[in-house]
């Protein structure tokens, strides 16, 4: 594929990915409320519903999955409702300071990660991104030479939008060092997780 091309559609992507939304807002919260390894878990998920919707979009299959309201709206009320009820269990947390809390391992990153993964799929918007730009920026038909490509900018440019946020959230939890600081953050990454549980469940 012409390099035009590709930083064409990676200054695009980089746009969509970057911007504002319950992804990165989940991403932040959960690193800060449980380490990195629960943000890159959620991370993680996302990018796999991104991949998801370019390998239909590679069989001309966006626009069916754009009409396949009920489905998709099922995922995003699941996903919906599960950050929420993790934003209120991180509000009414005791406030323990992360170097105090015993070590929980991988316990529910599992979880994170099919969360990431139906938020995706369940989102409105990302069937219609794809319908919208390939044919402009790749033409109607893609060979899996091209699927590849834009596969791997597409994990290259999420690794350095959800790395960047990892870390940014990752330096607040290390100065988590008293309960009232750990109670007030987290409150405000629990807020900020309910808050994006209800953007993902009215989206339209």
């Amino acid at each position: 594929m012409d390099l035009t091309v590709l930083l064409a559609f990676a200054a695009a992507f980089f746009v969509f990915a970057a911007s504002p939304g319950p992804d990165n807002l989940t991403i932040t919260a959960r690193t800060i409320s449980h380490g990195a390894a629960s943000g890159i878990a959620y991370g993680a998920g996302t990018v796999v519903g991104i991949l998801t919707f370019l390998v239909l979009a590679a069989f001309g299959l966006s626009a069916a999955a754009a009409g396949m309201g009920g489905v998709m709206a099922v995922l995003r009320y699941l996903g919906a409702a599960w950050l929420v009820w993790m934003g209120v269990r991180l509000w009414t947390a005791a406030p323990v300071p992360p170097e105090a809390r015993p070590s929980t391992r991988h316990r529910g990153l599992g979880g994170l990660f099919m969360t990431g993964v139906a938020m995706n799929l369940g989102n409105p918007k990302m069937p219609l991104f794809y319908v919208a730009l390939l044919p402009n920026v790749v033409g109607p038909s893609l060979a899996w030479t091209q699927v590849a490509e834009l596969a791997a900018l597409i994990v290259a440019v999420e690794v350095v939008v959800i790395g960047s946020h990892v870390v940014l959230a990752a330096r607040i939890r290390r100065t988590l060092g008293t309960p009232k600081s750990v109670r007030r953050q987290n409150r405000i990454a629990g807020g900020a997780m309910v808050g994006a549980g209800v953007a993902v469940a009215v989206a339209r």
